[in-house]
């Protein structure tokens, strides 16, 4: 479990990362305001959570951009717990929360995101 709190420290203040830890399983809840089901990537690979998202957005009719601030793009890689497996991961995304849960006790495999 320390490379995974030592990587959550070492993630830029703009990423907002949650961990809950029950005697089952753990739980990450990152923000991701305005990614989409379609727009978000979540993996386990070789012992490591990889997420991906994205914003899409666009100016309003008969504007442009002249500066843009909100923009988002996150690709973080999260080293888990040896313990933790993404046999029976699942994931969801609500109003730009994405909430991932690994049974504890993996193989590489995509984690369907329902949303």
């Amino acid at each position: 479990m320390t490379g995974f709190r030592d990587a959550l420290r070492e993630l830029p203040d703009a990423v907002s990362v949650d961990l809950h830890e029950s005697e089952d399983a753990y739980r990450i809840v990152i923000d991701v305001p305005g990614a989409t089901v379609d727009t978000t990537d979540v993996r386990v690979e070789d012992g490591v959570l990889r997420v991906e998202a994205r914003r899409e957005k666009d100016a309003p009719a008969g504007f442009s951009y002249h500066r843009e601030d909100r923009a988002l793009f996150l690709d973080v890689e999260l080293p888990l717990p040896p313990d933790a497996t993404d046999g029976d991961a699942a994931a969801s995304l609500d109003d730009g929360v994405l909430t991932v849960t690994l049974p504890k006790a993996g193989r590489g495999r995509k984690i369907e995101i329902e949303g």
